[in-house]
Parts: structure tokens; sequence; C-alpha cells
């Protein structure tokens, strides 16, 4: 009980810091001026971004893990991310130096806590234990639910983050930013996707009866009927090169991926989603952009996609070689780890690029005021590409082999240890000491050589002359 009440005093210290910090707003209406943009970004902003991206980044991704895995750690590692970030809500509102006007990014900062303050008092009510064939078993599906949300709630608030701290998006620049921010975020929610289908999903994916191209063509179907009819802005009688452009890959997503989903079917491999990838990545590198640097940028993401969908195209026909996922050829790897080629890191690791994300006239005309290059740029996008990729692979593993993910680990490995037999000294007719392979959860398929069963007909015809 007494832990208990300790939970029940966090809960209500924490939405008393959270409501002490929705009460405090930004003093008056910020307008964009020359001398408010000139300020620095003091000490405390600074603090309050790297608070934020480490709770919303890391910590909330780690404990929505340990929750999946019903870990003894899933508790500590969400209070202490509720904290931090209430913490760096506070500071949010408290910097000096440039100030902002209100965005999205306060609206959504403010919203969050309905669903935080929502998970946290049922969390308490779980660990009550009441209710147990009643109601609980309905809340445990809502605080399921709202955990595999918040890595998708964090990565929109650091987008709409991002946004507001440089003053992106305004005056014209909305539609812009909502189609490289959704469809950039597509492209690494896919990535994502196949890491997950590699290492961890493989077996579900068998269980449903349809191959992952399937998935894949269904999602580039809706995609694309979306994209056919939200790309032209204007009247029907006024098409712009870009319009045109982008209307027709909505066009080619949908019908190739109703070619990818007729192919696909029964559990058949494809290679139309790679194809499809392929042809929106030449398509994006002659895509002409106002500024020299912008059609580099868009050039360097379309050799990208095209490497993301021949190395699909090459994993599909030539290391899978058409079959749901590989076999290992020993008994005696560790389960449940499944059995990996290195060249299948490929297509979801090129799928996690941020490139196009990066790619608004407004982003791109501030790298180009700091005299930054497109090489420089894209260096940079590749190595926040690697960090997305490894913190994914991180998350994985931790759910493969933390909690009762675990105790399956290691009841599985002491069965294979021994390959489900245990040998035990047997003494044939022939005198010789063998070993017997004695299978204790079946019968044994052991014969004997032809020279041991020569031996005991010898034995047996002895016996009989005796």
């Amino acid at each position: 009980m007494g832990s208990r009440k300790c939970r029940c005093v966090a809960l209500i210290l924490l939405v008393a810091s959270a409501s002490s910090a929705l009460a405090h707003k930004h003093d008056g209406e910020v307008v964009h001026s020359p001398d408010n943009d000139a300020k620095p970004i003091d000490a405390i902003l600074y603090l309050h971004i790297a608070i934020q991206t480490l709770t919303w980044g890391f910590v909330f991704p780690i404990g929505m893990v340990l929750g999946l895995v019903r870990s003894r750690w899933h508790i500590p590692t969400q209070v202490v991310g509720f904290v931090l970030t209430s913490g760096g809500y506070f500071l949010g509102h408290s910097h000096g130096g440039r100030q902002f006007k209100e965005t999205v990014h306060g609206s959504f900062a403010s919203f969050l806590y309905v669903p935080m303050v929502m998970q946290l008092c049922i969390g308490v009510y779980l660990k009550l234990h009441v209710h147990e064939k009643s109601i609980r078993p309905y809340f445990v599906i809502v605080h399921g639910l709202l955990g595999k949300i918040w890595p998708i709630l964090g990565w929109t608030q650091m987008v709409f983050g991002a946004a507001t701290l440089g003053g992106y998006c305004f005056d014209g620049g909305l539609n812009q930013c909502l189609a490289h921010y959704i469809m950039g975020s597509g492209f690494i929610a896919y990535g994502i996707l196949l890491a997950i289908a590699l290492l961890a999903g493989s077996e579900w994916i068998q269980s449903t009866g349809r191959s992952q191209e399937w998935f894949d063509s269904v999602v580039i179907l809706l995609w694309g009927i979306v994209n056919t009819f939200t790309e032209h802005h204007g009247p029907l009688t006024k098409w712009s090169h870009k319009d045109l452009q982008h209307t027709s890959l909505g066009i080619l997503w949908w019908a190739g991926g109703a070619l990818g989903v007729y192919l696909s079917r029964n559990g058949r491999r494809s290679v139309i989603p790679g194809i499809i990838i392929i042809i929106t990545g030449w398509a994006m590198s002659a895509h002409e952009q106002a500024m020299a640097i912008s059609t580099k940028i868009h050039s360097i993401f379309g050799i990208v996609l095209m490497s993301a969908g021949a190395t699909r195209i090459i994993e599909v026909s030539l290391v899978l070689r058409d079959l749901a996922r590989l076999e290992p050829a020993s008994r005696e790897l560790e389960p449940p780890s499944p059995f990996i080629r290195s060249f299948q890191h490929l297509p979801p690791l090129v799928g996690y690029l941020v490139l196009f994300m990066s790619a608004t006239d407004e982003e791109l005309k501030f790298v180009n005021s700091i005299e930054v290059d497109h090489v420089t740029y894209a260096l940079l996008m590749f190595c926040l590409a690697f960090v997305i990729y490894l913190h994914t692979v991180f998350l994985i593993n931790l759910w493969r082999t933390l909690g009762r993910n675990a105790a399956v680990r290691e009841g599985v490995a002491k069965t294979r240890g021994n390959a489900g037999y245990t040998r035990v000294p047997f003494e044939p007719m022939d005198g010789v000491l063998h070993d017997a392979e004695v299978f204790e959860l079946g019968p044994t398929d052991y014969e004997p050589d032809d020279t041991l069963e020569q031996s005991r007909r010898g034995k047996r015809s002895s016996n009989v002359t005796d």
C-alpha cells in the first residue's frame, strides 16, 4: 500500500507541475521582425530543446518497449519521462532572447498533456489490480494504444518544433511544408516498418497468409489515391509543371499499387513496390527547382530512392529467392533470433533518409545563406539517418531480449541447447560402450550401422549354437 500511495502522490505532483506550466504563456503577440530574428537563442531554450529531444526521442520510446515486454522498469522509465517533459515544457515558456509567436508547436504541446495525464492515471489504476473481470481489461487496451502512439506524437511535436525554431511554414509556405513533412515522415515510417518486419515481424506476416509486398502495395495504392486528388492547387484549367508531376506520381502509385496487390495475392512475393520506388526516385532526381541547391538535394534524394528500390528487388529476388524469410542452416543459433544477411539491412536503412523532409524552399534558403553547400547538407542528413536507424534497431532488439521475451528466449535456448534429447550410455551386444540418443519428446530415430548390425547378428547366432 505504501508504494501505491507514493505513486498517487507522484501523480498529483506531476499534474500540478503540468497545470502550472500550462498556465504560463508567452506575453503578447510576437511578430517576426528583423530585430527579433537577429536576437540569439538563449541557453534556456537550448536546454528545452535538449530535454524534450531526449525525452520524446529516447526515454518515452524505451519506456514503451519496456511496457510491451512487461518489464518492471516500465513505470520508473515513464515517470522519469513525465517529469522531464514537464520541466522541459516550463523551460520552453521561460526563455529569453529570440521570441516566437503562438504556433501549432505550442498548441500541440498543451494538447499532449491530455494523453499523458490519461496514460499516467490509467497506469496507476492498473497497478491497483481492481475490477479484474469487469472494466480493467478495457483500460488495459486503452493504455496499450496510448503507449503505442507515443513515438508518433513525439516525432510530430519535434517536427513542429524544428519548423517553429526556423520560422518556417508561414506566409504561403504551409502547403510545401505539409507536402515535404508528411511525405518525408512517410518514407521514414516505411523504413521503420521494414526494420520491424525484418527483425521481428516475419513470423506474423507469414501467419496472415500475405506477403510483405501485399501490405506495401496496399499502402502505395491508398497513398496514390490521396495524392492524385490533393496535389493540384488553383482552377482546373490552370496547371503548373509541379501540379502535373505530383499528380502523375499519384496516378503511378495507385496504378502500380493495384498491380502489386494483385501480383502479391496468396502470399506471393513481388518486385512491384521496388519498381515503383525506383520510378519515384527517378522523377525526384529530375525534379527542377527554383534554387540550384534545392535541385541538387532533390537529385540526391532521387538517387537514394532508386537505390532503395533496387536493393529491395535484389533482396526479394536474389537474397530471399521469393521466400518469406531465410531459414538458418543450423538449429544452434540463439533463439528466437531471425536469420538475417547483412545485405537485408540496406532497404530499411536507405528508407530513413530525411533529405525530402529537409528540402523545403525556406530551409534551403537558410542553408544557402550560411554558405553550406548541398554535399555538406546531405552528409548531415545521412548522419541523422544512421542515428534514427540505430535507435530503431536498438529498440527492436530491446523488445526481443527483455521481459517476457527474455523468458521465452531462455526456455527455447534450454530446449535447443541439447537439441531436444539427452545422451545416456548403453552397452550393445558387441560389448562396446556407445552413446544412445534417447529423445525425451518422442521416439528415437536411431538406426544402427551395418557393422553394429552384423555384430549383433553374430552374437545371436553364437547364443543359438551354444
